[in-house]
């Protein structure tokens, strides 16, 4: 259904040369036998010229004119996120594969719009959720799909982070519903992912959600409540808010057999790991643990790896578009409960 790039080099266009896209440059670098950068976008001038003087590649101050004269094969997104469905949409319709950061839309009919618009081209859309390729959150994973908790009755996950006022004065975009979304859909988004990703399918969502302290349009602090389809209970409590600093990003998961938690700022150690029944891979779990000052996590050259073996034609991708539309999902529920004061269960369409 899809074409495959093969024989060559997968030219990668990186449009948005924010604060995110150090990792992508990077990714292509790590996979360079694979993968080159063909061009660069973006609408702040001064950024543009650096990068384009760094990387030695065609500059572009718009993706129509990038699409115009590039002859990329994929395009990856790294701009605000209320410019994602827009974007990604015109990069099919010229033909390109896409791959764009978290949140794919901060609107539930934008999402639906940008897979439609990918399968009418047969353009691969790639969403980037980088977490999953942690190594702490791999073997969490592994013992999940192995059934080793028996029967999970609940799971916590807490994201206490800073982003002072100065980061949302940074950019008039940020803290907007319109373009960015808050503390749930744009730092925390990584998060709301491994509820349904790590646990299953959700059957109800509650929220509340509040803009304590920062001046802002979306929230900075909330709460949420969550019951799954096979029973479970659980809750995620967030918050930009913290003194002085990131202070943690965490998950815990009672069982019927074993509770992990896995934390530090960014789940990037075990700190809990006690199951009924031994594996030999739990000696692992001590090497998985790594030291990070970085939310971002070392996930990108990984998840890479899989977007070059799907355009190869070897390899399904992790996280396509109808993947990525399942914690946008879980997103738009909570800030519907939030808004309405009720709760919301999923799916939101019949």
């Amino acid at each position: 259904m899809f074409p495959t790039i093969t024989g060559r080099k997968i030219k990668n266009a990186i449009v948005g040369c924010g604060r995110i896209s150090k990792n992508h440059f990077g990714s292509i670098e790590v996979h360079s036998d694979n993968m080159e950068l063909a061009a660069i976008c973006d609408n702040n001038h001064e950024v543009l010229a650096a990068h384009a003087a760094q990387y030695n590649v065609p500059a572009y101050k718009s993706l129509t004119e990038l699409l115009a004269q590039s002859d990329c094969d994929i395009v990856t997104i790294c701009t605000p996120s209320g410019l994602h469905p827009q974007m990604v949409i015109e990069a099919a319709k010229a033909g390109k594969h896409i791959m764009t950061e978290k949140p794919m839309a901060t609107r539930w009919q934008d999402g639906m719009d940008m897979i439609h618009a990918c399968d009418h081209a047969r353009r691969r859309l790639f969403v980037i959720k980088q977490n999953r390729r942690n190594a702490t959150l791999q073997l969490l994973k592994r013992a999940i799909d192995e059934k080793r908790f028996g029967r999970i009755y609940m799971v916590h996950l807490n994201v206490f982070w800073t982003r002072p006022q100065a980061y949302y004065d940074s950019a008039k975009w940020r803290g907007t519903w319109e373009m960015d979304g808050g503390a749930f859909m744009n730092q925390a988004s990584h998060y709301v992912d491994l509820l349904e990703w790590l646990i299953g399918p959700i059957a109800d969502v509650q929220a509340m959600m509040g803009t304590l302290a920062r001046d802002i349009e979306v929230e900075d602090t909330g709460v949420l409540n969550v019951r799954w389809r096979n029973g479970a209970l659980g809750s995620m409590a967030v918050t930009m808010l913290t003194y002085p600093k990131n202070l943690e990003g965490s998950i815990t998961i009672i069982g019927e057999k074993g509770t992990v938690r896995v934390g530090g700022v960014a789940v990037n150690e075990i700190q809990l790991w006690d199951f009924a029944e031994a594996k030999d891979y739990d000696a692992d779990v001590r090497n998985a643990s790594y030291s990070t000052t970085s939310v971002y996590g070392f996930g990108h050259p990984l998840y890479y790896r899989n977007v070059i073996e799907v355009l190869r034609g070897e390899a399904e991708p992790e996280t396509d578009g109808r993947e990525g539309l399942k914690s946008l999902e879980v997103l738009i529920a909570a800030y519907r409960s939030a808004r309405d004061h009720r709760t919301i269960s999923l799916p939101l369409e019949y």
